[in-house]
């Protein structure tokens, strides 16, 4: 029974590791400027996580066929060093692995989030709330006018808490349930939660990024690829969040510069 479950182990390793290495689940296409190296990323944890998930199980299945029906004079041995000893190399290896994901991410993690934007990123806000997202550009003056928490009303749809009457960077600001973006062209998003945590991925763009309640989060990327992608949220934030979700559509600039007129023009 015991080389039985040693052998079970084994096939369902590597029945495991099979749709991995045919690559039968893709990932979409990229269309940013840094999802190459966040692909390569995935690519070498994957790998790297693989041959240690592979190699446990099958030495767990060598120890289970060896040892699971000792003799009458078998004798108990101990690991080299004890318990101590293999505490002292599991952390070593572990640790390996860890340092070796870190010093390979380095690249990728640090032209997202190490370096700032370019000086002419254009600036939208994104605001996350139960269960919807809303976009906020700046009007002609390239400003954002200041956000009143106490005014935010969505039955009168004043989702960032705008006070056009008394602050006048606020009166040509635009707000949008769904967000466009021009191609080729590097975005600043400047996001942050009116509640509970939420997320802001797009697969195509391999962003994913977390709202974090109390903080304003930075985030850059180019989209290369005209095209309507749709934005989720990953975060469990209610009973609603099955349903929170919106789009993104990247337009060429003279298609997004008509998109912001029109959008202006329904304030």
């Amino acid at each position: 029974m015991a080389k039985f479950f040693a052998v079970t182990i084994i096939l369902i390793a590597v029945a495991s590791a099979v749709p991995i290495v045919m690559h039968t689940w893709e990932a979409p296409a990229d269309i940013s400027t840094h999802g190459a190296l966040i692909d390569e990323q995935m690519s070498e944890t994957m790998l790297e996580a693989g041959i240690s998930f592979l190699a446990a199980q099958i030495i767990l299945a060598i120890f289970i066929w060896q040892f699971s029906n000792p003799g009458p004079d078998a004798r108990i041995k101990t690991f080299p060093g004890g318990a101590k000893g293999l505490v002292i190399a599991a952390l070593v290896l572990v640790g390996a692995e860890v340092m070796a994901l870190g010093i390979f991410g380095t690249k990728a993690w640090a032209a997202q989030y190490f370096t700032p934007p370019a000086a002419d990123a254009m600036a939208v806000q994104v605001q996350a709330g139960q269960f919807a997202f809303y976009f906020r550009y700046p009007g002609l003056d390239g400003r954002f006018g200041p956000i009143h928490p106490d005014l935010i009303n969505e039955g009168s749809q004043n989702f960032y808490g705008l006070d056009p009457d008394h602050d006048q960077d606020s009166k040509d600001d635009i707000v949008a349930a769904e967000m466009a973006i021009p191609v080729n062209k590097e975005i600043h998003l400047l996001m942050h939660s009116k509640d509970v945590g939420h997320s802001f991925y797009v697969p195509e763009l391999r962003v994913q990024q977390d709202f974090v309640p109390g903080l304003d989060v930075s985030l850059h990327f180019t989209a290369t690829k005209v095209g309507k992608y749709e934005i989720v949220c990953t975060q469990l934030c209610g009973l609603g969040h099955y349903n929170m979700k919106a789009y993104l559509e990247v337009m060429s600039q003279a298609d997004f510069d008509d998109w912001l007129k029109k959008e202006a023009a329904m304030q």
